[in-house]
């Protein structure tokens, strides 16, 4: 199995959990070997430093030391205290929570039963081959794990099925997640089989005694026999679908079987049976394409951008197309150009294209999931996260923005959900662009986005959902974890640039 990292980039990086600090949100860019992650900017090093210098401050006074600090409600508030001191007052935080645990706590608890789906989440089949992540548990072992990041050596496990389950349903508020994958042309390296997620889902949600997970069925247009292989995906009664348009993401380069959505020979052969089985979801991965990609995959340029969606909402309105990453190109790129390109232009590729659609083609059912857009903008530069949201808004509609974390990859989505609770567009963004504000954590903008729009899209009642859910196993589990003390790892799994190191990736 191959990265799409080389040899080169990947000897230049090191393991994220192998980060000297366990902050409660990430102070530089945490990659998968998907794309090689941007290096700790002036700014974000100023983020970490006074956030170290809160955590030895406040948490001194109340007797924790940083790791202890930085698992509470506190520590979680000092950090986006710290943001703000840094890039401007975008996150609603005061710094009297990260100094009184006391009452960043009564916050956290005020906040803990909102209605949260997460509809784009992963995990590793058990007899994975991405040795990107393979390898990366290699080099914790032969460096030695730091023990003030955990209470355990982080090993390849932590990618898989028992420890989905604790970052998600005990370590984050999340209450419902759908499970993904990744296919390949080469059936082994796919994350999870369609059988596998299936299978997934079923264990959890017979443990839980409640809904608590869907599953994707994967498609996979253009590869031999991919009709018959939907058709059996199908049968095993996915609640959506997704597939790649580049074709085999994770081997970009032997991608055999590119596809556009708007292939009328093609794709829209599997939308037929799709239709057919009840299914309305098709979810769609598209952007984290910078122009260093670009350079080393030209071939696969035309079909990772936005250009095919309209046309294809439009001849299928039964469908709603939910567009994974919401496009964003520059995941992977450095922030700054993304920063630079809103500020000369007002828009962000290709986020800014799929916003468009709605209006150009008069269509209703085209969606953003955030995934990845957020969880690196959120840490590299929170103006970009600030102004792609209001671009989504503004161009789809607050009820056409969709939440997913695309956890495990960055770990536990504790940080992410805080992060939208407390976002918010600066007034003098919001005057410029006609953006809305997002509101407070619990308002309407924010529960439409976490919860409210994937329980339309997928046919769950939250208000019923919840009640259910409130009395499971998982839920007794949870309570029992945070009355023992929860400790939530703040581990995130992949790969940072260390400090002082030289910048591998080559730009257009």
């Amino acid at each position: 199995m191959s990265s799409n990292l080389t040899d080169e980039e990947l000897a230049a990086l090191m393991p994220s959990e192998l980060c000297q600090y366990p902050t409660p949100i990430p102070t530089q860019i945490v990659s998968s070997d998907e794309f090689y992650p941007d290096p700790q900017n002036e700014r974000q090093r100023e983020v970490e430093a006074r956030l170290l210098a809160m955590a030895d401050d406040l948490g001194g006074k109340q007797g924790l030391d940083r790791r202890r600090f930085f698992q509470t409600a506190a520590g979680m508030a000092a950090s986006f205290v710290a943001m703000n001191q840094v890039y401007g007052e975008l996150f609603d935080v005061t710094p009297a929570e990260a100094a009184t645990p006391a009452m960043a706590q009564e916050r956290a608890n005020g906040l803990k039963d909102q209605f949260i789906m997460d509809m784009h989440t992963h995990f590793l089949r058990d007899d994975t081959r991405i040795m990107g992540f393979v390898e990366m548990r290699k080099a914790v072992g032969k460096a030695g794990w730091n023990k003030q990041l955990s209470d355990h050596e982080q090993t390849i496990e932590d990618l898989k099925f028992n420890n989905y389950k604790k970052e998600m349903f005990l370590d984050s508020d999340t209450k419902i997640s759908l499970i993904s994958s990744a296919p390949s042309d080469i059936e082994q390296d796919w994350f999870l089989t369609n059988e596998q997620m299936a299978d997934a889902r079923k264990k959890i949600n017979d443990e839980a005694g409640s809904r608590r997970v869907f599953c994707h069925a994967i498609f996979t247009p253009g590869q031999p026999g991919w009709l018959d292989k939907l058709d059996a995906a199908l049968a095993l009664k996915p609640e959506s679908c997704k597939g790649y348009t580049i074709g085999d993401n994770t081997h970009k380069e032997i991608s055999r079987y590119p596809w556009r959505l708007d292939d009328e020979k093609v794709a829209y052969k599997g939308y037929e049976k799709m239709v057919k089985a009840g299914i309305k979801n098709v979810c769609v991965h598209k952007g984290l394409f910078p122009p260093g990609i670009e350079k080393q995959y030209p071939n696969l340029r035309g079909f990772a951008d936005v250009a095919d969606v309209g046309q294809a909402a439009k001849d299928w309105p039964q469908l709603n197309f939910v567009i994974y990453h919401s496009a964003y190109r520059h995941v992977g790129g450095d922030p700054r150009v993304a920063l630079a390109e809103f500020e000369r232009t007002g828009r962000i590729a290709w986020t800014s294209d799929l916003a468009d659609i709605p209006a150009q083609y008069g269509v209703s059912n085209v969606y953003g999931d955030v995934g990845q857009l957020f969880a690196t903008t959120l840490v590299a530069e929170p103006n970009v996260c600030a102004a792609l949201m209001g671009t989504l808004i503004k161009g789809l509609g607050v009820d056409h923005v969709c939440w997913g974390t695309d956890a495990l990859w960055t770990g536990a989505p504790q940080w992410q959900i805080e992060g939208l609770r407390r976002l918010e567009i600066p007034e003098v963004m919001q005057k410029k662009f006609g953006y809305a504000p997002l509101g407070p954590a619990d308002g309407p903008v924010k529960a439409a986005i976490f919860g409210d729009n994937n329980a339309r899209l997928y046919n769950v009642q939250p208000k019923r959902a919840m009640l259910e859910l409130k009395g499971d196993r998982f839920a007794m589990m949870k309570a029992q974890y945070e009355k023992a003390g929860a400790e939530p790892s703040n581990t995130r799994y992949g790969y940072v640039v260390p400090n002082g190191a030289i910048d591998h990736r080559v730009f257009a």
